[in-house]
């Protein structure tokens, strides 16, 4: 099978670079410098299987760019950026990609995370997902192996963590209370345990979160409880 990917970015260099490699891999590549035009190619070339799209571009930027091909497409998307666009990343993973690199990056890493998004994709975005199997925007769980990984990168739960993340995996975009998730993860009443249960969510987030203080999985819904964005 010939994937198709488009990258996105401003820079031709980069963009070369990026289909010297990708070529060699067998992988078709279209290429645009802005996001209008990502746009434009996305409605030639419609079975795109993943878009690489940098932030900081002319005439569309990349931010606004996901947005709109979120409305309608649900293709993996990692997003360039430079050190300086930390908030950037937040955002663009906030709206829907899936992945990021940093610039200036190893174009082999590059590749491994091409390679590591359209697995994910063709594994669970074809709904071969298995009722032991969560997977959330990069972030895994395995409920018969008790594995959670983001990105491919194992991330080491306890297992308590790994119970919190499993209810709230198991029911995305539902907010549960603090008193529910204590006795559903405790299995036994709830008793002043506000406490308890912050500590772990803060645990959680510190493990699977680029930026604890901004979460784009694990949020909450102040004054009502916690809940997995989808």
């Amino acid at each position: 099978m010939e994937y198709k990917i488009l990258a996105v970015d401003d820079d031709k260099e980069i963009l070369n670079a990026i289909e010297i490699y990708l070529t060699n891999e067998q992988m078709k590549v279209y290429k645009a410098s802005n996001g209008r035009e990502a746009l434009e190619m996305l409605e030639k070339v419609p079975d795109m299987h993943l878009i690489i799209m940098d932030l900081m571009m002319p005439e569309m930027d990349g931010i606004h760019a996901i947005l709109k091909i979120r409305q309608d497409k649900e293709i993996p998307i990692i997003v360039l950026s430079a050190k300086s666009e930390d908030k950037d990343v937040v955002l663009g993973l906030n709206i829907g990609a899936d992945d990021y690199i940093t610039k200036p990056f190893n174009f082999l890493e590059l590749v491994a995370r091409v390679k590591s998004n359209l697995r994910r994709y063709t594994k669970f975005g074809t709904f071969q997902q298995t009722r032991d199997e969560l997977f959330i925007r990069g972030l895994y769980l395995n409920k018969k192996t008790k594995q959670v990984t983001l990105n491919d990168v194992p991330v080491k739960l306890t297992p308590i963590e790994f119970k919190i993340l499993q209810l709230l995996m198991e029911n995305p975009d539902t907010t549960f209370s603090i008193e529910e998730i204590y006795e559903k993860v405790w299995n036994e009443p709830f008793l002043n345990s506000e406490n308890t249960v912050a500590v772990h969510i803060r645990r959680i987030r510190e493990k699977i979160e680029v930026n604890p203080k901004e979460p784009i999985y694990l949020k909450v819904v102040w004054g009502v409880g916690y809940k997995i964005s989808k």
